[in-house]
């Protein structure tokens, strides 16, 4: 007979579930697996609420395995290390983002590109390699081998600092691998939501020249004056992208909506590149006579592995970015979810867990 999620560790963990496609999240005892040779247990004080948090709650992508407590932003301190752990002790502040295990042989992970290892464990919604579930961070504790496990700069704050794990990463990682960091240059940024604004963030601190470009005229005034954007978009405007069009060296596309692409193809220079790291449920349509005669490029790009991360977090607290979040406790969530539903927020829910679970 198979045990119930409460007895399949010895150490008793309280969190936030859902049970069916509902996605209502409900109180839940679940246990996690004592401290390895190789592990760090965590004490979670934070954790970000991820828009894929959302899609996983409903099974939007099918693949939900439920019961499933979301969260791959967590922030915590160390209460216990294993005997081969030296890179943390008890007392450090730590973070664990959205992977929690990888083969670590394969060439990808030799590069220190674990996110793209063929067997990579996400930190919820997965099985350890024992085959039990993984649960993710809305919940009061986590252990989890050291080598997924990053150092939180004791000047980034704990809160704000969360949504880096995975908003701050996921478009990080491919400004620098695609070169959008060369000062001076043009960046459009697609969407101002949890990646979008952060993006804008890391666009300024590069030195470029930063556009936001979005569906909605009432964020102009909160992308210049707040987020410091240099220019503002609308791109549903036919004059205002006739304007724009063959300005930009960059842009970095973070919809998940279904979109066009032609219209932001247009807007690039010749050799500029697009790259895309929203997710649509649906294709999108692709005009690849705008990449022949601009000579353009579109790509994508997964969230970083874990030396990456660490050197994002490194930056983000010598340039003092942070999320820009609404803070809100355990009890929140449900209606939180609803409101992320509708993008009413700005731009990134943090779950006070240390206060919220106790």
């Amino acid at each position: 007979m198979a045990k119930s999620p409460e007895d399949e560790h010895p150490n008793k963990v309280f969190g936030w579930a859902a049970r069916d496609t509902s996605g209502l999240l409900s109180p839940f005892h679940f246990s996690r697996r004592d401290n390895g040779a190789d592990d760090v247990s965590i004490k979670i004080l934070y954790c970000g609420v991820c828009h894929s948090d959302l899609h996983l709650l409903k099974n939007d992508w099918g693949i939900t395995n439920y019961p499933i407590v979301p969260g791959h932003e967590i922030v915590g301190v160390v209460t216990s290390v294993g005997n081969n752990v030296k890179k943390f002790k008890a007392g450090d502040q730590v973070g664990v983002g959205v992977i929690v295990g990888s083969c670590k042989s394969c060439e990808n992970c030799d590069q220190d590109l674990e996110s793209y290892c063929p067997k990579l464990i996400y930190t919820y919604n997965s099985h350890s390699y024992d085959g039990v579930k993984n649960y993710g961070g809305y919940s009061d504790k986590i252990v989890v081998d050291q080598h997924f496990v990053l150092r939180f700069p004791d000047n980034l704050p704990l809160d704000a600092g969360a949504p880096l794990l995975c908003a701050g990463i996921t478009v990080y990682s491919p400004m620098k691998y695609y070169g959008m960091t060369e000062s001076g240059k043009h960046l459009g940024v697609v969407g101002l939501g949890g990646l979008g604004h952060v993006a804008v963030k890391f666009g300024k601190a590069f030195g470029l020249k930063v556009t936001v470009i979005s569906t909605s005229p009432r964020k102009k005034e909160e992308a210049i004056d707040r987020l410091g954007a240099d220019a503002f978009l609308v791109s549903s405007d036919p004059e205002q992208l006739k304007a724009a069009m063959g300005t930009m060296d960059y842009i970095i596309d973070t919809v998940s909506a279904i979109h066009a692409l032609a219209p932001l193809l247009g807007l690039l220079k010749l050799n500029g590149k697009l790259v895309t790291v929203g997710l649509p449920n649906k294709p999108l349509e692709l005009p690849v006579v705008s990449l022949v005669l601009g000579r353009r490029m579109v790509g994508g790009s997964n969230f970083g592995g874990l030396k990456e991360t660490q050197e994002m977090l490194d930056f983000c607290a010598k340039n003092n970015i942070t999320a820009d979040i609404e803070l809100i406790q355990m009890d929140d969530i449900n209606s939180a979810i609803e409101r992320l539903a509708k993008a009413d927020v700005r731009y990134r829910f943090v779950i006070d867990i240390g206060n919220s679970l106790k």
